[in-house]
């Protein structure tokens, strides 16, 4: 492969060993932007001269032989909703398109204490609510495998820009698949982490300062190996919790991909999966078995799995909820109270509203504890589960009204929300999951598959992820994309 595919870890590795300055690599990146980006539309914020600036200070840094992190003198992109001081953070929503952020998020600030710096931002979809991306700031952004089709939802700018070679890293976010969608339809690699173990602050929008519940932000990237490199640097407490705990994730263990116990969930009644890709599922799991690794294709964990779903959509809703107005909220248990039960006035009935929301979330909160100890259940006895990410490969852009989306599924439409089923079943669960390429379809467009792990246990499925690479084989350029 060439310099734009390198890995991140191979390209800091050229700049530490001066093969390549950083302002050479960071205006080798800046010209395929300059090139390519105009049919995909996929680094929408742009921040060049000061990309160029960072890289001679990098350069710099290093003739006087100091080292200023892991990723010295690296360029990279971040998706659009991470606040960079000084850019743009709209979330794809035009009332926010003059909102410019003030300082840096989180992850942003420990990706620049490794030694990176940011060429720009990418697109997203508006509230980062859809499964493509595309919105009335920035335009569409297409797939570089195929430009009718889209790159996915929300980090859909992320991976399309790793996948044509545009950046050495990358990062976004997932609730409902936003990391692992992008990463299947592009070819390249996506961790969801744990929730809580990477601080969100600062992926937000003004006024919003706590964490999402099951919300997380990740690294997306083109090696395993990378990922890795990434959750080292941004995992940890955030800067409000730092005095009082740390985070120390295991590491992985096992050698081989023969030391693995392995469950394989190739395909749902509940979200029908196309048979190309419950056959590449399946193709997998035969030959891990081969390989000498304990592999079983009816383990599942022991929770009614409708009665799970139905939980995630539930805590789903209650999540995008928080982005109604204000006063659909002010009313306080207290308020409840004060009022005759006879009141029948506006006022009356939202307080006797937000008391019973209230009650209804406690009680799904607390049927998700059943659900995460079912996992952790299922994983003292497998270490992976390996399963689709959504339904199909990447498929045509539609912007028609969401109501009236479908997805042909195995020649029959499906309905298009019905594909977030593989996402939530693992997200409600707090649980991580590595999105792996497994190589291409039929029609040429990458399949990537999940591996899914323990609460806390992100190491050991990005170490899988590399392992399955050395086997089968990781990432691969999408043609046209060559120097």
């Amino acid at each position: 492969m060439t310099l734009a595919f390198d890995s991140a870890t191979q390209l800091a590795r050229g700049i530490r060993d001066k093969a390549i300055s950083s302002r050479e690599l960071t205006d080798y990146f800046i010209a395929r932007i300059e090139k390519f980006d105009a049919d995909l539309n996929a680094v929408v914020v742009r921040d060049f001269d000061t990309a160029r600036a960072a890289a001679d200070a990098a350069d710099a840094a290093l003739a006087n032989g100091e080292s200023l992190g892991p990723l010295h003198g690296l360029p990279m992109t971040i998706k659009e909703s991470y606040n960079i001081a000084g850019l743009p953070t709209t979330w794809g929503i035009p009332e926010f398109k003059d909102n410019i952020a003030t300082e840096d998020s989180d992850t942003v600030a420990r990706y620049k204490a490794a030694g990176a710096h940011f060429l720009g931002k990418t697109n997203v979809p508006l509230k980062l609510a859809d499964f493509q991306s595309y919105n009335e700031i920035y335009g569409t952004t297409n797939n570089p495998w195929d430009l009718e089709r889209i790159p996915g939802g929300s980090s859909g700018g992320s991976a399309a820009a790793l996948a044509a070679g545009m950046t050495g890293l990358e990062s976004g976010s997932d609730i409902g698949g936003s990391i692992r969608n992008p990463a299947h339809f592009c070819g390249v690699y996506g961790h969801k982490p744990t929730w809580g173990v990477v601080p969100p602050q600062g992926h937000a929008l003004p006024g919003a300062l706590a964490p999402s519940d099951i919300a997380v932000v990740g690294p997306l990237a083109r090696s395993a190996s990378d990922l890795a490199l990434c959750m080292d640097l941004v995992a940890g407490a955030d800067h409000l919790n730092t005095a009082g705990w740390q985070l120390n994730l295991p590491r992985p263990t096992k050698q081989s991909l023969a030391d693995y116990r392995i469950a394989i969930w190739a395909d749902d009644e509940r979200a029908p999966v196309s048979q190309e890709i419950a056959d590449r599922v399946q193709t997998v799991g035969d030959r891990l078995a081969a390989l000498g690794a304990t592999v079983s294709d009816t383990a599942r964990p022991a929770f009614d799995i409708d009665k799970g779903f139905t939980n995630y959509i539930f805590m789903l809703n209650a999540v995008m909820a928080a982005g109604l107005p204000d006063e659909a909220f002010e009313a306080t248990q207290q308020e409840v109270a004060a009022l005759d039960p006879h009141d029948e006035s506006d006022e009356a009935q939202m307080a006797r509203a937000a008391v019973q929301h209230h009650r209804t979330w406690l009680r799904g909160n607390h049927f998700r504890e059943h659900l995460r100890m079912a996992w952790r259940a299922f994983f003292d006895d497998w270490d992976i589960l390996i399963c689709p990410q959504t339904a199909t490969t990447a498929f045509a852009h539609d912007h028609s009204p969401f109501e009236t989306r479908t997805l042909t599924v195995n020649n029959e439409a499906q309905d298009y929300f019905k594909q977030i089923f593989w996402a939530g079943i693992i997200t409600i669960g707090y649980l991580p999951s590595t999105v792996f390429p497994t190589g291409p379809s039929r029609d040429g467009l990458p399949i990537g598959l999940q591996a899914v792990g323990a609460e806390f246990n992100d190491y050991q499925c990005i170490d899988f992820a590399r392992l399955m690479a050395d086997e089968f084989g990781g990432f691969q350029p999408p043609p046209g994309y060559e120097d």
